[in-house]
């Protein structure tokens, strides 16, 4: 890959970054990301799989994996913001309601913190359906120096 190619497809360089800069993606989650998910990640908890075992439970119903929706973090990560070239270092996150599938999930980042010398920025993640916060947390990316 020659240096045009990359710069063509790169995101923001560190020094590109302030606090403040926000991204949003919205995805409605559908029964076959669902059933995709649990093949690629192993998790066949038939509380997202079984609909007569979620029933039982306190939900009344299947729910979307929580990874599942706070992946779409991860697709912020890579393709908007901070974007291509960057790299996830580590996520905390909180689970506060439950998805569904039909549900539309939009994921947003806010970069919160900047550590220059460490090439590190922070960022607060959210997910909401609708108006409804779904799950909150903080983001960790190595992001690098444009030159």
């Amino acid at each position: 890959m020659n240096d045009s190619n990359y710069d063509l497809q790169h995101g923001y360089y560190l020094e590109d970054l302030s606090i403040g800069m926000e991204a949003i993606f919205a995805k409605t989650i559908t029964e076959a990301d669902v059933l995709m998910f649990a093949a690629v990640s192993g998790d066949s908890n038939p509380l997202h799989m079984n609909a007569e075992f979620a029933e039982q439970t306190s939900f009344k119903q299947r729910i979307v994996h929580g990874m599942l929706t706070t992946s779409l973090w991860s697709a912020l990560v890579g393709t908007r913001l901070p974007g291509p070239g960057s790299a996830y270092m580590g996520q905390q996150i909180n689970f506060l309601k439950p998805v569904h599938i039909g549900d539309t999930v939009t994921a947003k980042l806010t970069v919160s913190k900047i550590v220059a010398d460490k090439q590190r920025v922070f960022l607060n993640a959210e997910a909401f359906v609708s108006e409804t916060l779904v799950a909150v947390g903080e983001t960790k990316v190595w992001v690098p120096r444009r030159n």
